[in-house]
């Protein structure tokens, strides 16, 4: 009855370490060959929050192993059919949603992941990859998961990504990244009874729309790039 404990406790102490190396490799190859640079680090909350980015490539997520933090991320369950990798995904901080479920159960998945440790839980609130330089309507899911948490939300601005890996790229171009940290949002409040105001979850996922979009403007000027906004006008 005492092996399993230490058994256990082995086992996360290994998961650490791998996540350290991973995290660390990471971080040197974006350093080396995208000359990633990050601003607002003093931004990033102790403790349970939830990380908030505009997202214009696939290199957005492993790109998060550049900030000092442990980023937890949800990932298709399919992931997980082969060992290794379903190894390498959890080492990593990534928790299996099963395809196809409702998103009703994909944000139940991710609370209970937030509630249930000190790490951040990244949801791209403009769902999937989107392309250009305006960040597109949010779903509900970042304010409401920091709403039923309780934890605050954290914008992040997103720059160069986009020409780093543009969407049908199958490499990982030497192009300039740099991530701007946001400071945190307070989530919506609840209720006495415990409820939750559809028209606070509606204000704070603009508020926070309006704060991405500053984020991502200033992250791409700083990468050398033009605030395309004013072209679209």
């Amino acid at each position: 009855m005492t092996a399993k404990p230490f058994i256990d406790e082995r086992a996360r102490w290994h998961n650490r370490a791998m996540y350290r190396v991973l995290k660390y490799l990471l971080w040197l190859f974006f350093k080396v060959w995208n000359r990633v640079t990050i601003e607002g680090v003093e931004n990033i909350p102790k403790g349970a929050c939830v990380w908030a980015p505009n997202h214009r490539s696939y290199i957005d997520t492993p790109l998060q192993a550049a900030i000092p933090a442990r980023l937890r991320f949800m990932g298709k369950d399919s992931m997980w059919n082969n060992r290794f990798f379903g190894w390498l995904f959890t080492t990593i901080g990534s928790f299996p949603v099963s395809r196809g479920t409702s998103d009703r159960a994909a944000l139940s998945t991710a609370l209970n992941v937030l509630m249930s440790s000190d790490d951040p839980v990244v949801a791209f609130p403009e769902g999937e990859r989107k392309d250009g330089p305006r960040v597109h309507p949010l779903f509900d899911g970042a304010a409401y998961l920091a709403a039923k948490a309780q934890v605050p939300i954290v914008p992040v601005g997103i720059g160069g990504t986009a020409k780093a890996m543009p969407r049908g790229a199958k490499m990982i171009y030497p192009k300039r990244i740099h991530v701007i940290i946001g400071k945190p949002m307070h989530p919506p409040a609840l209720s006495d009874t415990g409820r939750l105001s559809r028209k606070e979850v509606r204000n704070t996922t603009e508020l926070l729309r309006e704060e991405i979009q500053n984020l991502f403007d200033r992250a791409q000027m700083k990468v050398g790039g033009p605030n395309l906004r004013d072209t679209e006008d």
